[in-house]
């Protein structure tokens, strides 16, 4: 089947999907998300740091380098995913088709780079990790990051890491590169939330997006793993331990650029069963031609009605303890002294320690996954 009418596309879905034609990426992007470019924006340096590597980077290269190292997608090479990145952007209605890669790389990982146009880059890891419909979803998160603009500020990430590494050495040298590199591993775990909406808009399969996090977690053992105790641990994790435990998990997430799976999926399944997605999925959402007239302040105001709900709902003892504060419960000194000491009054520790000891990263930068 064709459609002759939209240029670059000679394919429609391989199987009935719903398509989004003009969908604005305000349609699908987390709150959180858009919260975290505005403050990244707002750091300190950024601008600066921006433009100049703007112009720096090297884009050619970096194009170069896949055209010759890896194996460009296409109807001659890794046609059926070909078809699938066709199909998200017929879906999605992003009219260029952006070039899409395979590498040789036994990590399960995909990636949308560049400064000019984004590139895909997919590993052979997850390739062989995921059935038709898991990558399809993969693929869809993919062509999310595209249309929201997220390639060039994923590139930077990657290229200001790589540069403090370098810089180490120098007393001081590389403060300022790690505030930056913080504050965009901040906004692009944010995005990896926007991103597995798009993707599910793609693939509109609940269950295999759900299935497809769950692999990179634990490998291709679907016969060994299900998928309502996966998104049972999300919620176990949240809600576990005590005020210590809370700090142990921003400690953890800060060095990865992805959010932990568990967190992935049952922020997805959450927003899956919200009326957003059904009004999405109905045809009524956000277009491009409309972004002009958005209101910068209602973005401040949805972001700002997510945390205070994020807080509000949490099991989290941390964000149970701001919110009892946000609402009067009592004074920050006290109650941070009775939750980490388990004492109830003004004398000292009532029981147990006073810290603990955090375990070392096992996960680098946290780069497994889309």
């Amino acid at each position: 089947m064709t459609d002759s009418s939209h240029e670059n596309h000679d394919r429609v879905p391989s199987r009935q999907r719903k398509r989004f034609p003009g969908i604005s990426s305000r349609a699908y992007e987390h709150p959180a998300d858009r919260s975290a470019l505005v403050a990244l924006r707002r750091l300190s340096g950024f601008d600066t740091v921006f433009k100049a590597l703007s112009g720096l980077l090297p884009e050619r290269s970096l194009r170069l380098l896949f055209l010759s190292d890896s194996v460009r997608v296409s109807d001659a090479q890794f046609a059926h995913l070909n078809d699938m990145l066709r199909d998200a952007c017929y879906i999605l209605d992003l009219e260029k088709v952006p070039p899409m890669y395979v590498n040789q790389d036994p990590r399960p990982n995909a990636m949308c780079i560049g400064l000019d146009e984004p590139i895909i880059v997919v590993t052979t890891g997850l390739v062989e990790l995921l059935d038709e419909e898991e990558m399809r979803a993969v693929v869809g998160h993919e062509v999310g990051h595209a249309l929201s603009g997220h390639a060039v500020y994923r590139t930077i990430l990657l290229f200001l890491t790589s540069l403090a590494l370098k810089v180490a050495w120098i007393p001081l040298g590389n403060v300022a590169i790690m505030a930056i590199v913080t504050a965009l591993r901040e906004w692009f775990r944010k995005s990896e939330l926007s991103a597995d909406r798009a993707g599910l808009l793609v693939g509109q399969d609940a269950q295999a997006s759900m299935r497809g996090l769950m692999k990179i977690a634990g490998g291709n053992h679907l016969h060994e793993m299900n998928v309502d105790a996966f998104l049972a641990q999300a919620d176990e994790y949240e809600k576990s331990g005590d005020l210590r435990d809370s700090v142990l998990k921003i400690l953890n997430v800060l060095p990865r650029s992805h959010p932990f799976t568990t967190v992935r999926a049952a922020e997805l399944k959450k927003w899956s069963e919200t009326r957003d997605y059904q009004r999405i999925m109905d045809g009524h959402y956000p277009r491009r031609d409309e972004d002009k007239d958005t209101s910068v302040t209602d973005s401040f105001k949805e972001s700002a009605s997510h945390y205070a709900d994020s807080v509000r709902n949490s099991k989290d003892p941390l964000m149970k303890l701001v919110g009892d504060i946000a609402g009067g419960a009592g004074d920050l000194g006290g109650k941070l002294r009775d939750k980490f000491t388990g004492g109830g009054g003004g004398g000292g520790a009532k029981g147990g320690p006073t810290g603990t000891e955090g375990p070392e990263d096992p996960q680098g930068s946290g780069t497994a996954g889309s």
